[in-house]
């Protein structure tokens, strides 16, 4: 594929659903549809939020900060409740009422994966199967998707907003989560049936109506799978392996990008996404590695976030981004993707200890040394106060390094966490 050759209309008008802002979209899916030569209509229920995160960015830009890819000209945000398809809908038919259909609808966000689906099959248009970003959102549905194809049971039982927390026969110790949750929101390790009475409670407090899901302890390395599909042929393009928090909490503390997708469990980890229908676009897929037997965590139906997104498209020399946007636009993807190998990655995450004042921390921080590129971006402004939530919503910046040496990696890494500080009052 051509990276700077637009589409076959170059006017053509791409729909983009958005809750927050999000780095994914900011400096990755913008600057490629700018590059696409497509025009952008972001349809958000935070519209202001997207408008602040625009201009930040453009003023960065400017300055010579990090962030360096042109947005799209004329980027229209128009408000609308992104959650409800019918609103989505409609919102497109008015915004493209009269001058051409949208080329494609979409969304990187993990609440949003079928309302984009279902207004993609409304307009006609390319798309992921709205039952399959359903099926892949509902975390009881995949169990039971998974289960009724043969390929994995794992134990898990489903807890209605009243149902009690008793009597679900799943073995302690055992995962609790929000049945439609997200990164590592309200996801605990139970010990018993008191400690699971009492997470039940504190979840329902935050989260009233919610479902709920309880689930088997699956033990062993974390792995994720990164696959790119356009609904026929689906590439394995990448695999982290990640370390998480101590329990109770699933806080990702750091992700080392793996040679290559690993074997056997990629070949599994392939057939249960087809099982799923989960096969086009881009597919974050996290996985416990029990001796060469894969068992799906939890399947995310959109690109790895967290920044790690862009360092995987630059480590694997791929316009990742827009390969993602050319399959929502139809266009089909090669029997073979020219992968680069070698490149050597690991993300690392600070997060805070404790809940407060954010007194201290470095700025953002670019150097190359000894083979090793080193790049820091703060997540949190000092003089912010915020409550510690057990989450990805702990960090406080993300250290990406990347190198051909794993060793001089870690050791980069090292020196910089030692050379800086991160100071939280009360």
């Amino acid at each position: 594929m051509n990276e700077a050759a637009p589409p076959n209309d170059a006017c053509a008008g791409l729909i983009l659903l958005a809750r927050n802002p999000t780095d994914s979209v900011t400096e990755g899916f913008l600057p490629a549809a700018a590059r696409l030569g497509l025009a952008v209509t972001l349809l958000t229920d935070q519209p202001d939020a997207h408008q602040e995160a625009y201009e930040r960015y453009a003023c960065g830009r400017r300055g010579g900060g990090p962030a360096a890819a042109a947005l799209p000209d004329g980027l229209e945000i128009v408000p609308c409740d992104v959650q409800d398809f019918r609103a989505v809908i409609a919102r497109t038919a008015v915004r493209t009422a009269g001058i051409a259909p949208p080329a494609a609808v979409f969304t990187n966000s993990d609440h949003l994966q079928t309302q984009a689906a279902l207004a993609a099959e409304y307009f006609g248009l390319p798309g992921k199967d709205w039952r399959a970003a359903l099926r892949t959102k509902n975390k009881a549905e995949l169990r039971r998707s998974l289960a009724a194809a043969g390929l994995d049971t794992v134990a898990a039982a489903e807890l209605a907003p009243d149902d009690p927390p008793d009597g679900h026969g799943v073995p302690y110790p055992c995962v609790l989560k929000p049945r439609e949750g997200v990164a590592s929101e309200d996801v605990f390790l139970v010990a018993d049936d008191a400690e699971l009475t009492a997470r039940c409670r504190e979840i329902r407090t935050r989260r009233p109506g919610a479902a709920l899901v309880l689930e088997e302890y699956l033990e062993g390395p974390l792995h994720t799978l990164e696959t790119l599909g356009d609904g026929h042929v689906l590439h394995p393009l990448a695999s982290f392996r990640t370390d998480i928090s101590p329990p109770p909490h699933f806080i990702e503390e750091r992700l080392r990008l793996l040679p290559g997708p690993p074997a056997p469990c990629t070949g599994q980890v392939l057939a249960q996404l087809r099982a799923l229908g989960a096969g086009f676009g881009a597919c974050h897929t996290e996985y416990v590695d029990q001796g060469g037997r894969a068992r799906i965590v939890e399947v995310n139906d959109r690109a790895i976030g967290d920044q790690c997104d862009l360092v995987l498209a630059e480590a694997l020399g791929l316009p990742l981004f827009e390969l993602i946007l050319r399959t929502h636009l139809g266009e089909p993807l090669p029997e073979t993707l020219p992968v680069r190998r070698g490149v050597r990655v690991r993300m690392e995450y600070v997060c805070a200890g404790r809940a407060g004042v954010l007194k201290a921390a470095p700025g953002a921080h670019v150097r190359e040394a000894d083979g090793v590129r080193l790049d820091y971006r703060p997540l949190r402004e000092t003089g912010e106060r915020h409550p510690l939530y057990g989450t990805n919503r702990d960090f406080l910046g993300v250290l990406r390094a990347t190198g051909h040496d794993e060793g001089r990696i870690d050791a980069a890494v090292r020196e910089f966490l030692a050379a800086h500080c991160w100071e939280i009052v009360p």
